[in-house]
């Protein structure tokens, strides 16, 4: 006779087991009837053939279950009596890495993706003048500035005064390479100036710009640039403000829509790049406020957005 299954899906009974059952019944009433002596209790070992017989699915699940559970230990190496690794442990196992071999700074890994786009930028005001020689000692009788390579073809944007009335334009690439350069585009109102190199290092790379549409003050970003003639030297702050403005001494042109951060700029950092922590550009550093007379730092620069920056060079905005 067809047993019925454990977990039916419907809740009516078969129709094949009615005459079954019907049949079990006399036979069922004649027991009852029946006089007999109660029978001994059967052994564990009895009850448990019983049951497996009744229960053949839950037995063998059971058994699966526990094959699976073995087999795991084996794969693992678990033996008995073995400390279970805990979430602790794990913590620790790191934390003792990242001691042995620490992770570099955010400021570190922008530094790393900008450095190879940064050049440093002298305008020479003598054409006798052949750029060599101890730049730093002789500030004051060129201008010195960075620029940001943005095409891989030699494309350079850098800040206008810093060629301004220049002879002769010269640029060193992050590589060592010397090239000349000449201004083949100009933006007054941003103090932006494009310029193009005459010869290029191998592997140029070409930096990555980021729209500021998402840019808030507290976000920490880096400048890069050629102090003072040293460099390239790296800062590290956060963006202060937006939408500023800023006018320099002599009736300078007012310019706007500054972004102010805090990362030091000094004379020679005009020019170079304004860099979130993931390496990219969202502005050319342009200008640093000090009511003195004194042309350092004290705590408040400003770089013209990239979006700006890249009008200038007729490329699309973002």
């Amino acid at each position: 006779m067809r047993k019925a299954p454990l977990y039916s899906r419907s809740s009516r009974r078969p129709a094949a087991e009615a005459p079954a059952t019907a049949a079990a019944a006399p036979a069922a009433a004649q027991e009852q009837a029946a006089p007999a002596s109660a029978p001994a209790r059967p052994g564990w070992r009895q009850r448990l053939s019983a049951w497996a017989a009744r229960h053949p699915t839950p037995l063998a699940a059971m058994a699966g279950a526990s094959f699976a559970t073995l087999a795991m230990l084996v794969v693992l190496g678990v033996r008995p009596g073995q400390r279970v690794i805990t979430q602790d442990d794990i913590h620790a196992a790191v934390r003792e890495s990242l001691e042995k071999e620490p992770l570099p700074s955010a400021a570190a890994k922008a530094y790393e993706a900008i450095a190879p786009s940064v050049v440093r930028v002298i305008g020479l005001m003598d054409e006798k003048d052949d750029g060599e020689g101890d730049a730093e000692q002789r500030a004051m009788e060129r201008s010195l500035g960075t620029g940001v390579v943005i095409v891989d073809n030699g494309t350079i944007l850098t800040n206008l005064h810093v060629v301004s009335g220049a002879k002769k334009v010269r640029v060193r690439f992050a590589n060592g390479h010397v090239s000349e350069a000449t201004i083949i585009g100009a933006q007054p109102e941003n103090d932006l100036a494009v310029l193009k190199a005459l010869s290029l290092p191998d592997d140029l790379e070409a930096a990555t710009m980021r729209s500021t549409a998402d840019l808030r003050p507290g976000d920490e970003v880096i400048a890069v640039g050629h102090p003072f003639g040293i460099g390239p030297s790296v800062s590290a702050g956060v963006v202060s403000g937006l939408k500023r403005e800023f006018r320099g001494g002599n009736g300078e042109r007012t310019l706007t829509n500054l972004i102010q951060f805090d990362a030091a700029a000094n004379p020679g950092n005009s020019g170079g790049p304004l860099v979130t922590m993931d390496g990219h550009v969202v502005g050319i550093v342009t200008a640093i406020l000090n009511p003195s007379e004194q042309r350092t730092f004290i705590g408040i620069g400003f770089a013209v957005p990239i979006e700006n920056a890249a009008s200038a060079v007729g490329m699309p905005p973002f």
